[in-house]
């Protein structure tokens, strides 16, 4: 299953520093078929310590990680919605990715020059947001046209995809974007083939000064409650510490992140965040060959989870032998698990859960 990421931003705000450090990071993964698909696309791996875990006990050639893609978007000015600078490229991008991770600069140096002049996060993702909003404006303007004429016969159908439409058009012109606006399913549904951009899950990368990673300024106060109130979510970065932190060995990596009193790159938190916004987990399997982590939606059953693998297995699907990686560290071994009567078989309407470890039996 692959899924995107597009990260957005205005010029000098670390934008391409998060992405040259994603992919140098993502680089280092000798057991993932990493590749820099174009200049400005990457596959990066989503870092999960269950795999090495499973590992330990289930001793295999390779540990695949689940991947996600990140696109390093167009840069942007305002007029983009109306074609400006590179602003067709910059929207046409956004409609290909999944999610946007928006970089917005949280720190003051005077060496790096902002285009507005100072540094004020509201307005530089409201300048990006702004022209979003206009370019969906521009869609539902269009769609509603040709809505309302097919809703005249009375089809409900169409009634209720113009009654979304004005909803969020109305919302869109108070400056609220379509992902903050309370759509029930039925709603979301009705509006899925306008392929709006505001619509698209939002997280916040706050790029944040090397004396403040913990993001108490005051410019990452305003983002993170800007974030809340528009049903975004937000994680801190220093893009100039991951891209140093990118560049070194293990062990070197380990002893400045000792020094700088944290677990682990933020990069690591940034594409979790990701793949936890996308509504994505991932289940395992273990066997002679791999140790791999299979991407699925949240709340996919167990013959769904079979056809990420192969599509046969979906169809023909029989049962899921499932344990978990706490029964693997408890009892050593599938054996053991086995054994301890810990192995469990389920049928086609269980809901895989998060880092279950999976065998499917399906007929040949």
């Amino acid at each position: 299953m692959s899924v995107s990421a597009g990260i957005v931003g205005l010029p000098n705000v670390g934008k391409s520093t998060t992405f040259n450090a994603l992919t140098n990071a993502g680089a280092e993964s000798a057991n993932y078929p990493f590749c820099t698909i174009d200049p400005n696309k990457g596959v990066i791996p989503v870092r999960d310590s269950r795999l090495k875990t499973i590992q330990q006990y289930v001793h295999t050639l390779r540990v695949i990680p689940a991947a996600v893609d990140i696109w390093d978007i167009a840069g942007l000015v305002r007029g983009a919605s109306k074609g400006e600078g590179r602003g067709n490229k910059f929207l046409a991008d956004i409609r290909e990715v999944d999610a946007i991770l928006h970089v917005v600069r949280c720190f003051d140096n005077d060496q790096v020059t902002h285009v507005d002049g100072n540094i004020d996060p509201i307005r530089d993702v409201e300048t990006i947001d702004l022209e979003l909003a206009l370019a969906d404006l521009q869609s539902l303007e269009k769609r509603i046209d040709k809505t309302r004429r097919a809703a005249k016969s009375g089809d409900k159908t169409e009634l209720a995809r113009l009654a979304v439409q004005e909803k969020i058009a109305l919302a869109l012109n108070d400056g609220i974007p379509a992902r903050a606006v309370e759509l029930d399913d039925q709603e979301r549904e009705a509006i899925h083939d306008a392929h709006l951009l505001t619509i698209k899950p939002v997280l916040f990368v706050a790029n944040v000064a090397d004396d403040d990673l913990d993001g108490h300024s005051p410019h990452v106060k305003k983002l993170r409650d800007y974030a809340e109130s528009t049903n975004a979510q937000l994680v801190l970065i220093c893009s100039t510490i991951e891209a140093e932190l990118a560049e070194l060995e293990e062990d070197e990596r380990n002893e400045m992140l000792e020094g700088l009193g944290i677990e682990e790159p933020a990069l690591n938190v940034l594409i979790r965040a990701t793949y936890d916004l996308l509504g994505l987990q991932s289940y395992f399997t273990a066997g002679e060959q791999e140790v791999r982590a299979w991407t699925i939606h949240k709340g996919f059953t167990a013959p769904q989870a079979a056809g990420v693998i192969h599509t046969d297995f979906e169809k023909r699907f029989i049962k899921a032998e499932v344990y978990t990686v706490a029964d693997l560290v408890e009892y050593k071994s599938e054996a053991g698990i086995k054994a301890a009567g810990k192995l469990r078989l389920e049928g086609k309407e269980y809901v895989v859960k998060d880092g279950d470890v999976m065998h499917f039996r399906h007929n040949a």
